[in-house]
Order: structure tokens, then sequence, then C-alpha cells
């Protein structure tokens, strides 16, 4: 049978012997037996004990309520207990560390937003990502870290009054090559060039083209009115167009 001092089972268990001194003063763990001269000496019975203990401790359970659980008998009843709640925990910890994952890509793309604040001012707690995306098409994008909130709700306003150029010639059938589309698509250009990166005609113009390229942004375009991905793209070139031709 195995006897183990104090020592041996603090250097084992990676606890200090003082630790070992309470668990047996308290009750929590008793030695197997002690020496004539009084020394505490443990079995393997109260390895797994201490095991048992140390497992609870670590899901944060304090000594008094270890040791009422401790009292029952059969081993099983401790493992699939702890085993269910370092699931939860395990669960939990998996959550927070996704968390810390979107928080972590939202401060190196700049969105120094959280993920409440995010789905206040755009509708959604995805914005860093579909930022990552849109910054993954475009190289040189401007540094947006030092946008706070105030300037993300500003972009996000100015954003809005863009789309609404736009939607308003739509809504008046008014021509791709008109004044109101392209003085829309000319507001567009500026908006991405005041905020995000230079964007000249032909910039602008390649911009236009992953609208209809990328299902998804004409989806998201699309939304606002049927056609309206086509009709901002056309509206686009038909600006560059007309720049052209007055420069």
């Amino acid at each position: 049978m195995a006897d183990y001092s104090v020592g041996e089972v603090a250097a084992m268990s990676g606890i200090s012997i003082r630790t070992l001194h309470h668990y047996d003063e308290i009750g929590v763990l008793v030695p197997n037996s002690r020496t004539a001269a009084g020394h505490r000496r443990y079995g393997d019975g109260d390895l797994a004990r201490l095991r048992r203990i140390l497992y609870y401790r670590a899901l944060d359970f304090p000594l008094d309520r270890i040791a009422a659980l401790l009292d029952d008998p059969d081993p099983g009843t401790h493992l699939r207990r702890q085993h269910r709640l370092l699931r939860q925990r395990q669960a939990r910890t998996s959550d927070m560390l996704a968390q810390l994952d979107r928080e972590v890509e939202a401060l190196e793309l700049g969105i120094a937003l959280s993920p409440a604040q995010q789905r206040e001012i755009f509708g959604t707690d995805r914005f860093a990502d579909l930022l990552a995306e849109a910054e993954g098409t475009s190289a040189q994008w401007r540094v947006t870290a030092v946008y706070g909130e105030q300037e993300w709700r500003a972009i996000k306003a100015e954003a809005d009054a863009v789309i609404a150029l736009f939607a308003d010639a739509i809504a008046a059938q008014a021509p791709v090559g008109s004044d109101s589309a392209t003085d829309a698509a000319e507001q567009h250009r500026q908006h991405l060039e005041r905020w995000f990166f230079e964007c000249g005609p032909q910039r602008h113009i390649e911009i236009a083209d992953q609208y209809l390229a990328d299902p998804a942004a004409a989806a998201t375009w699309d939304a606002v009115a049927p056609g309206f991905a086509r009709y901002v793209h056309d509206a686009i070139v038909a600006n560059v167009a007309r720049r052209h031709s007055t420069s």
C-alpha cells in the first residue's frame, strides 16, 4: 500500500504543505495515518480524495461545500458531477473566448465599438466582420482605429444619406446618367474617400464592379429596392464618364 509524506503529496499535487495542513485541520482531507512522531502519512485513497477536492476547487466550490459533497461514498457520482460542471464551464469559457476574439479582431480593424454599439449603429453586431471582408478587397485603407463612436455614427448617417439619394433617384425613375443619379454617385465616391481610402474615378468603378460581383453585396443593395445594385453601379460608371468629359 502506498504511503506518502506531506511533502511528497505537496510535490505531486502542486499545492503547498501549509494547504495540506489546513485541509487536515478542517477535516476536508485527513491523512490515512500518522507516524509515531505525529507526522502525516497519506495513502492512495487520500490522493484520490485530494484529486476530487482540487477538481471542485478549480470549479470555485468553497471548502465547506466540498466537504459535504465528498460525504457521498460513490466516486462515480463525483466524477459525473465534475464532468458535467467542467463541461458547463468549458461552454462558458468558449463563449468568452469567442467574444474576446471578436473584440481583438475589432480592435485590429480599428472598430473600437462593442457588439452592442455595432448593433445599435449599424443594425448588426458583425460590422467588424463585414469591414474585414471589405478591406480584403481593397488595399491602402486608412487606419480607422482613430474613429470613435461619434465618428462611426457620422459615417453611418452620411452613408444613409447617400443611399437615400440613390433611392430617390431610382424612385423617380431618373436615368443613370441624370444629374440626380450621378450626383448621388459622386457623393458616394466622396464618402469613401473622406473616411476610408483614396477613391479616384477608376477606383470607384472597381468598387462598383464589386457590388455586382459579390452576391452578398448585391443582395444588400437590392434590399433597398429591386435592381438597386445595378442602378448604383451604372450611376457610378456614368458619373466617371461625366467627370471625364468635363475635365
